[in-house]
């Protein structure tokens, strides 16, 4: 069974399921194993300490797959310059790019007369529609659901992602509480063209910059494991929940503002936690969907089955419209 939509003819890719940035994590071992299976893989460029670093990590890349894949920048982190960088994807004529955490616009303009397609993640009606105005040609759609950076309304996928389809005319690709084929099959009923999933591919072999113990706790992690920090700095993110983020919603409550925080919310205290296991130590991004995942497996095994239970479903729909 086909699943094309326009996401698919958009980026040259035979299922519409694209992998997240995931800061520290998105590196070319992945992104390659999430293209070769049939989606488009992302690299995270502003993870990356320097140009050169990333036109590394895209020469990799290529030598790993022959396949379309993206790389993603995500441009809110306080500040620092990233045209640079993209200046690198375009001189790599990477297939396509994401934007996300910030105003997408200098990012645009800088792409705007090269064939990269421009993805823009967006976490309400109004920023798919000023992406749309901007040139992106399509909109990743987070719901209050998912891991790391999140909207400011905690609107969740299932309203959101409808509403931002009935808003613009290119097309939309869901995120957020996504992790399998009855995920995959619900964004498409809701009007998406593909989806986003992020936490769902640190519980891979090919992640492989994630610590087991890392793994181990999205494996063991229910519906309550997460949490989200940083809204008092109008930042609000999902991490697993454990003694580091009670901290930061402690002080959050005390004693609110970047300077107090930024040592438990720094990128140092993510890269304890997800490189090194030390879980007392730092924090880990994660969505609700954490509750969700029960194996870690290929990227391969998890698309089959990803479009296995997609299938099934397809076939039940049949059978109950006869």
């Amino acid at each position: 069974m086909s699943f094309q939509t326009r996401v698919t003819e958009l980026l040259n890719i035979t299922y519409p399921i694209i992998q997240g940035g995931l800061a520290h994590l998105a590196y070319a071992e992945l992104a390659a194993a999430v293209s070769n299976a049939g989606g488009l893989g992302q690299i995270t460029a502003m993870s990356l300490p320097d140009a050169d670093s990333l036109r590394k990590e895209i020469d990799k890349v290529r030598e790993l797959t022959d396949q379309p894949f993206g790389v993603n920048f995500a441009i809110g982190q306080h500040g620092r310059p990233f045209e640079h960088m993209v200046e690198v994807a375009i001189e790599k004529n990477v297939p396509a790019i994401s934007v996300t955490g910030g105003n997408p616009k200098p990012v645009l303009d800088m792409v705007k007369d090269t064939e990269i397609k421009k993805l823009v993640l967006v976490a309400a009606r109004r920023q798919a529609e000023k992406a749309e105005e901007l040139g992106a040609d399509a909109v990743m759609v987070v719901g209050q659901e998912g891991g790391g950076h999140l909207g400011r309304d905690d609107v969740g996928t299932f309203v959101l992602t409808p509403q931002v389809v009935d808003s613009v005319s290119i097309p939309v690709i869901a995120s957020g509480g996504i992790g399998d084929g009855r995920g995959f099959m619900a964004a498409l009923a809701l009007g998406a063209e593909g989806i986003e999933m992020g936490t769902r591919f640190i519980a891979t072999k090919e992640c492989v910059h994630a610590h087991e113990v890392y793994k181990k706790a999205l494996l063991e992690a229910d519906e309550k494991s997460t949490v989200v920090i940083k809204r008092s700095l109008g930042a609000p993110a999902r991490a697993l929940k454990n003694s580091w983020t009670e901290k930061i919603l402690e002080l959050e409550q005390k004693e609110p503002g970047y300077e107090v925080l930024k040592p438990y919310i720094s990128g140092e205290a993510n890269k304890r936690y997800i490189y090194e296991g030390k879980t007392d130590e730092g924090f880990a991004w994660a969505g609700q969907v954490a509750a969700r995942i029960k194996d870690v497996l290929s990227v391969e095994d998890l698309f089959d089955q990803i479009i296995s239970e997609a299938m099934e479903i397809r076939k039940k729909w049949g059978l109950s419209g006869q």
